[in-house]
């Protein structure tokens, strides 16, 4: 017999996990059905198992404005695994040697970011200043002209606000592919405006970037399944959803898997990507303008290259490149903290947005990082490297363009107990780990509203 508050929720990463921790805590009874071995959906780690270290899929950084974040991971126990980095400290380096620091004051929200901003000798005073009125503009847009902002690319913008291409390269550019995932030829103004205003000009500890001790799997799936477990829910891997079933118009009576079992329940929850959410729906279904945009929502890739070498070469945990293909560079040594004592370097890579490589060989992108590796790091050129991986998330984020960022739908569909989560829903976020969770506390709260009216009128 289905209860009212018996959900299955359709997917095991972020967005999925978050919203069946929120519902078991209100004491739902929860199936979480993965069609992947593992959960993590497109945020997940492995061990690698030559090396002994946690391999995150790409490398994730949290921040302090990630609020909803905070709160699903306080709530599993994973608070621990967590290191703060109290003041924003970003080392950007170019070709020649050239250096500068983004490295906020001990100065009260948005001062601690203008302070950095003014200390950045990557710019020269006059560029510093104008990027600090242009800062000051957008945020007055992002307050009293979205409409403009929201027809805008990044690219566009910086021309709006007059900002030259020395303060793109090595300020504006950095952050915005490194938040949006895209090129800011393509990427929405009104995304960058909204994350500037979050995590850079709000208070100090918005801005403080949090990583984790551990893989991202370790860090939130054991937990989750601990808590929606001890509710008397289920958590399957290898679970693949084949299609909704309905029983009635404007209702899901259940869901059938490949395997040939159906579950039912009372509500539902998807939080998988657009192009699976679309496999989902039974023929007819899409036809209905809620649905029909949805494979019109495009996606950006990542790439990630982890490198092992025979020493460590850098003390700094995170580094910026300025003018490579390369953008970031991660030292995993310094984050995990208890594998410190090993004598190798673990170095983690990233390239995001990058349409233009993501069809690349491995060996030519693990030639090409470690190329502009040399170029920035001159005191890695002695390094020899044992190993290295290279993995590509062709389908990482949504694309944040304005045109796909109109597209996105709200977590209530027309069906009546049937719910959306997930990054790319309209959280009014970039496709980030807080706007999944954002969106998967949302759905459960929508879920709890539900269940309460059915509970009144029965």
């Amino acid at each position: 017999m289905v209860e009212p508050r018996d959900v299955v929720v359709i997917g095991g990463g972020f967005a999925g996990l978050s919203a069946a921790v929120a519902l078991a805590k209100r004491g739902f009874r929860v199936a979480v059905l993965e069609r992947k071995p593992a959960l993590g959906g497109r945020a997940y780690s492995f061990a690698d198992t030559e090396s002994g270290d946690f391999v995150d899929n790409g490398q994730h950084v949290l921040m302090g404005c990630y609020a909803e974040t905070l709160k699903f991971l306080d709530g599993i126990g994973a608070r621990g695994q967590l290191v703060f980095q109290r003041n924003l400290a970003i080392a950007m380096v170019e070709r020649g040697g050239r250096a500068g620091m983004l490295k906020t004051a001990r100065l009260p929200g948005p001062l601690h970011m203008a302070a950095a901003l003014m200390r950045y000798r990557l710019l020269t005073l006059r560029e510093r200043l104008s990027a600090m009125r242009a800062g000051l503009r957008m945020l007055r847009m992002h307050r009293y002209d979205r409409a403009r902002l929201s027809q805008a690319t990044v690219a566009a913008l910086m021309e709006v606000l007059g900002q030259g291409e020395r303060a793109r390269r090595c300020f504006w550019y950095p952050l915005a592919i490194a938040t949006l995932n895209e090129d800011p030829e393509l990427a929405s103004a009104a995304l960058l405006a909204g994350v500037f205003k979050r995590a850079f000009f709000a208070r100090r500890s918005d801005s403080a970037f949090v990583y984790a001790r551990v893989g991202l799997s370790d860090l939130y799936c054991p937990g989750s399944v601990r808590i929606i477990e001890a509710g008397g829910g289920l958590v399957e891997t290898h679970a693949a959803v084949e299609t909704l079933e309905f029983a009635a118009p404007g209702t899901v009576s259940g869901v059938r898997l490949r395997d040939g079992r159906r579950l039912q329940a009372a509500n539902f929850i998807a939080a998988v990507p657009p192009a699976q959410l679309v496999r989902l729906l039974p023929e007819g279904a899409g036809a209905d303008p809620f649905f029909a945009h949805l494979g019109e929502i495009t996606s950006s890739p990542i790439i990630c290259v982890h490198a092992w070498f025979d020493r460590e070469i850098t003390d700094a945990v995170f580094v910026g490149f300025v003018g490579t293909a390369t953008q970031w560079l991660f030292n995993k040594r310094r984050i995990f903290a208890e594998h410190g004592e090993r004598a190798n370097g673990y170095l983690s890579f990233v390239i995001s947005g990058a349409r233009k490589l993501v069809d690349a060989g491995n060996e030519e992108l693990l030639d090409l990082v470690t190329g502009d590796l040399n170029a920035m790091i001159p005191a890695s050129r002695g390094a020899r490297l044992l190993k290295a991986l290279v993995l590509k998330e062709k389908q990482a984020t949504m694309a944040p363009s304005p045109e796909c960022d109109r597209l996105r739908p709200s977590l209530a569909t027309p069906i009546s107990n049937f719910f959306l989560a997930g990054d790319w829903i309209q959280t009014g976020l970039p496709a980030t780990i807080e706007s999944a969770v954002a969106s998967g506390h949302a759905a459960a709260a929508a879920v709890a509203a539900r269940a309460g009216d059915w509970a009144k009128r029965a």
